[in-house]
């Protein structure tokens, strides 16, 4: 009986691991948007606009920002450009992600994390026009997770570019 629903976890465990390994982008995705939305639901469920909490003082503090604008708040107050803008931006984002060669695992990675990002600050937008920024280190302007992910994918892909395309295009020569 024991061995039984042992054999049951263990198959379980495996059917999840093999699912993680084929649809790990997927899995990155949600993940992404999730952690975001998640963390930007605690920050205005707890906090008003414009309150800073420190976690190191002088370092690092939990400030509730609503951003009207894009990176860095430039272009404020343009919802209906940046809606437009984000849906025009991520449909041919997954348009050719979709057609990535699965060898290419950097850009992937990169192209996952940048379409998740964009998306989770497109919620905040279609929800009430602006991103809830709360990552706030007081050298930089305050962001999210979402924007974490936009940079990081960016970084990602560049580097994809930059380096294994050359590294496959100088062995094909």
């Amino acid at each position: 009986m024991i061995l039984s629903a042992l054999k049951k976890v263990l198959l379980a465990f495996e059917l999840l691991f093999v699912i993680a390994i084929v649809n790990w982008d997927k899995l990155l995705f949600v993940g992404i948007v999730a952690a975001d939305q998640f963390v930007k639901a605690i920050i205005t469920a707890s906090m008003v606009p414009g309150e800073s909490i420190p976690v190191l003082k002088h370092v690092f503090h939990l400030t509730y920002v609503l951003n009207p604008g894009a990176a860095f708040g430039i272009l404020p107050n343009q919802r209906v450009f940046f809606m437009i803008a984000g849906v025009l931006v991520l449909v041919p984002a997954m348009v050719i992600y979709s057609r990535i060669k699965r060898s290419n695992t950097m850009m992937r990675f990169g192209m996952i994390s940048m379409i998740s990002g964009a998306a989770a600050n497109l919620i905040d937008r279609f929800q009430n026009g602006l991103v809830v920024d709360f990552l706030d280190f007081r050298i930089w302007p305050v962001f999210n997770i979402a924007d974490i992910a936009i940079v990081l994918g960016t970084c990602f892909m560049v580097y994809s570019l930059m380096f294994k395309f050359s590294e496959t295009t100088s062995a094909q020569e």
